[in-house]
């Protein structure tokens, strides 16, 4: 207790020693505003002084407003400044890494334009609230609660739930894929995947080939690491396999990272066909694939799609990361990577150096939900609402902008190039108008994307969806205008 450290001397009253070291802890924030004070008969049994001196000093520093009593809880700490000129100040900016440095660069929630109350805004691709399934979340909750009770708010397993890693191998068994050989471990979504297995097998220096444009997320934690981002363009089918195969070739690629099903930012599902021709290709170089399982379970524009990790049966070459982020709950952080055995060893241990394990209570919940069949009905719902919010903006977009393509097939996003328009300037300009979108240089890895946009639908009504998309159009019109 900083009372019992109080060194009187023999010049100065008790009372006024007494009240200038409670004025020095205030002064030093060892003693807080509405900090409460030991009681008098405390403080003077505690400090070997008469009660008056305690009374004297409390009453002084009370006129001076420094301290104020409350009859019958006690006496304490006025509301005080503390200002202090001379405390230490160390540069931060000169000790930062090339870690923080970087990834406070490539912050786009940082130096984007940040949403606003009446902004129609394209930018996010996050699923929309009023979808979520509360009433089947609630008895999920208290389900799991009542079976697991205590335990489930303790400490859990790097790896996971158990009860929620065996679920999800069951549910990948459904995709196609073979299990055998195979294991899953819970993450906090799909950032904490990527960046697991970027810290566990990668250098500074390595070379990972992807789509170009791709996840922005992705390309930020690719950078931080200090890896090399080889870009492969896309087209409407998917990663062009023709540049693919050059670039496996010619590099010495650590890894292949891969979004085959509504490819984030274009939307595009890749063909089974095609998925295989890409599997086959890093399989012939011996580049083992990262698939990021984004939004599969989307799909409604034809039947399912396997995703690349189901080609590689019998194999190891393929790690997937999976997550419901976009789909249920992305507030709970719960996703998957599901890779062969000595994988899984591997980045269970770097899990423990990380943050231990994913919240065992969300876990819990999940698998409830999962298990309880809503999870099923919950997909039938959100499929019908994006798809129609989809449909409709594609005729608005043909009808008001008449871009020179428009790529996607659903899900939760649209993209689209206008040739001649750079997406910079024009986001500018439409933000003068109320609306905002993503800019294609974001996703990009190079220069190649400045004339494209991406559009997110899914927290739009019908009505705003119109509005913005008629904005932009407009937009673009007077910039045509302005650049002839």
């Amino acid at each position: 207790m900083i009372f019992s450290k109080i060194d009187f001397n023999d010049e100065e009253p008790l009372y006024l020693q007494i009240e200038n070291y409670i004025r020095s802890m205030i002064d030093s924030n060892l003693l807080v505003s509405n900090g409460k004070l030991p009681a008098t008969r405390e403080l003077s049994k505690l400090l070997g002084v008469s009660r008056n001196s305690v009374i004297t000093a409390y009453e002084n520093l009370e006129e001076k407003g420094i301290l104020y009593t409350v009859k019958g809880r006690g006496t304490f700490v006025s509301e005080v400044k503390s200002i202090n000129e001379d405390g230490w100040k160390v540069s931060w900016s000169e000790k930062a890494n090339d870690y923080g440095n970087l990834a406070e660069k490539l912050d786009i929630v940082k130096s984007e334009i940040p949403w606003e109350k009446n902004l129609i805004s394209f930018k996010s691709i996050s699923p929309d609230g009023e979808l979520f399934d509360m009433e089947e979340f609630k008895k999920a909750f208290l389900n799991r609660i009542s079976v697991e009770g205590h335990k489930i708010l303790n400490y859990g397993y790097a790896k996971g739930y158990k009860p929620l890693i065996e679920h999800l191998l069951k549910y990948m068994n459904t995709k196609g894929v073979d299990t055998i050989g195979k294991d899953i471990i819970i993450t906090n979504g799909f950032t904490e995947g990527l960046e697991m297995i970027l810290t566990a097998y990668t250098n500074k220096g390595d070379k990972i080939i992807c789509e170009n444009p791709t996840h922005n997320t992705a390309i930020k934690i690719m950078k931080v690491h200090g890896v090399e981002v080889v870009g492969v363009s896309m087209t409407e089918e998917g990663i062009d396999t023709n540049e693919l195969e050059e670039k496996l070739k010619s590099n010495d690629i650590k890894f292949g990272y891969l979004i085959p099903s509504y490819h984030n930012p274009t939307g595009i599902v890749m063909k089974g066909e095609r998925r295989y021709s890409v599997y086959n290709l890093f399989k012939k170089y011996n580049v083992p694939i990262i698939e990021d399982g984004f939004n599969e379970e989307l799909l409604y524009n034809s039947t399912h799609v396997s995703p690349i990790a189901a080609l590689d049966n019998g194999g190891s070459g393929v790690v997937y990361i999976g997550s419901f982020s976009k789909i249920l709950f992305p507030g709970i952080r719960v996703g998957w990577i599901l890779a062969d055995k000595n994988v899984i060893d591997i980045l269970e241990s770097v899990k423990r150096c990380k943050n231990i394990h994913t919240s065992f209570l969300d876990q819990g919940i999940l698998y409830e939900y999962l298990r309880s069949g809503a999870f099923e009905k919950q997909i039938k719902k959100v499929r019908k609402v994006y798809k129609e919010k989809y449909e409709f903006a594609i005729k608005c977009i043909n009808k008001y902008i008449n871009p020179t393509f428009i790529w996607g097939e659903g899900g939760l996003h649209i993209y689209i190039r206008i040739e001649g328009v750079d997406s910079r300037q024009l986001l500018e300009e439409c933000y003068k108008e109320g609306v905002i979108f993503t800019p294609g240089d974001i996703f990009s890895v190079d220069d190649s994307c400045k004339e494209c946009l991406r559009l997110g639908l899914s927290r739009l009504s019908i009505e705003e969806i119109e509005q913005g998309i008629k904005i932009i159009g407009e937009v673009i019109k007077n910039l045509k205008i302005i650049n002839i």
